[in-house]
């Protein structure tokens, strides 16, 4: 065999090998996930005698994008001949959205300020009505969400079912709706927090939650736990307020606070209330990267002692003994006693990071990650991109070394691209 034949095979071999050896392998860009949405109940149980109560309806977003449209669809299937002994129809008091069907099937189109982002969580409320039911009952009910023209990540669980129940129980019912944290505040003459804008690293808002009494008893004294996201302080808690756990919880007792039942709260200009909405100040780290949602706050309510409504008008304020404690009022619905928030962070105006923050989604409705770099100039090539140009450049370096090499009849050593350490 002649020098010449034995050089092109030797040439050959070595670029079949370059070729399968030598291309780096690009890890692939992670995809799109876009939005995913779950659904939740709360304030399914309902005392008999109560006429009508709000159930929660919460739709949350565990995607990396906000859709577009969002349709919630509740369905209550009939049980025999006779009427339901409670039905659920959308909520009288409006602001969810625009809304159509009847009893045992209703559909809302959202308002776009109730449609979650990305690790957020909205409070829908529906309402339940009861028509003179003789005894308890027990039933379900149906909700599914749907995007529209969006595709949702994983459709499985758009769809879940509830159950509904009536209870002999004349006690009190109390239910407690947190907000996620969106906004920038600052407090008005009146004490009151007014927003200011996005809220950004560093910057001070505040956790709202609607305390209501949906029972049949009023309750004489509330406790309110809350339990901040990580990195979240409260910025200045009330004087009615213990904080723990390094500063990330609050125990918050209002001893002088009496919530009647709400059928009894008929004047709203009196000083009678079957539901409050409080607050607390809370900062935000400075050093967090945005946008990002920082999920796991909660806020949990309980009644101090159930109180006869005919001594509402008189409140009763009673100095415990130093060696006792209040015992929680019985609570006819347990199950809403306790809301979850999130601390929404967004970007400031003229840039920011792309990161997402511990426990968050990063990104936003365009994107779907942390956010786009500067608009003018271009970036320089990272990741998979320089990834792929770098493997190429290493490849034709390596084949023509292979060459050189096979042309002088030496040894070949291949070296592959998981060897080489960039230098910056």
């Amino acid at each position: 065999m002649s020098v010449r034949r034995r050089l092109s095979r030797t040439v050959a071999a070595a670029l079949v090998l370059v070729a399968g050896v030598a291309v780096p392998a690009v890890p692939a860009a992670a995809a799109k996930r876009g939005p995913d949405l779950t659904v939740d109940a709360s304030g399914t149980t309902i005392p008999l005698g109560v006429e009508r109560k709000v159930v929660q309806l919460k739709v949350s977003n565990r995607g990396d994008a906000t859709p577009r449209e969002v349709v919630v669809r509740v369905r209550q299937p009939a049980e025999g001949p006779d009427p339901l002994p409670v039905a659920l129809i959308w909520h009288a008091g409006g602001g969810v959205g625009e809304c159509d069907g009847d009893f045992g099937g209703f559909y809302c189109q959202l308002v776009p300020e109730l449609i979650p982002g990305p690790g957020e969580t909205a409070d829908v409320p529906i309402d339940a009505a009861v028509f003179g039911a003789a005894g308890p009952y027990q039933g379900t009910f149906e909700v599914s969400v749907t995007l529209g023209s969006d595709k949702d990540a994983n459709p499985a669980d758009n769809t879940r079912s509830f159950p509904l129940t009536l209870v002999d129980n004349r006690g009190a019912d109390l239910s407690v709706v947190a907000r996620d944290v969106k906004q920038s505040v600052r407090v008005g003459a009146g004490g009151r927090p007014e927003p200011t804008g996005t809220l950004n690293p560093g910057e001070t808002g505040a956790v709202w939650h609607t305390v209501a009494n949906q029972g049949r008893t009023a309750v004489s004294g509330v406790r309110v736990t809350l339990r901040l996201p990580r990195g979240v302080a409260f910025t200045s808690p009330p004087s009615q307020c213990v904080l723990g756990d390094a500063g990330r919880s609050a125990v918050c007792s209002y001893p002088d606070l009496t919530l009647v039942p709400a059928v009894e709260d008929t004047d709203p200009n009196d000083t009678v209330y079957s539901a409050v909405e409080l607050f607390n100040l809370v900062t935000t780290p400075a050093s967090a990267t945005a946008p990002a949602t920082v999920g796991g706050g909660t806020v949990r309510v309980e009644g101090l002692a159930e109180r006869p409504t005919n001594e509402r008008s008189t409140p009763v304020r009673t100095r415990l003994p130093a060696n006792a404690v209040a015992a929680p009022a019985p609570d006819v619905d347990p199950g809403d006693n306790r809301d979850g928030f999130a601390v929404v962070l967004a970007a400031k105006a003229g840039g920011g990071d792309g990161d997402s923050g511990d426990g968050g989604h990063g990104g936003d409705s365009g994107t779907g990650n942390g956010g786009a770099g500067g608009g003018d100039g271009g970036l320089p090539v990272t990741g998979p991109q320089a990834g792929l140009i770098g493997g190429i450049g290493v490849t034709a370096l390596a084949a023509g070394a292979v060459l050189f090499l096979a042309a002088r009849r030496r040894r070949m050593v291949l070296v592959t691209p998981e060897d080489e350490r960039p230098t910056a």
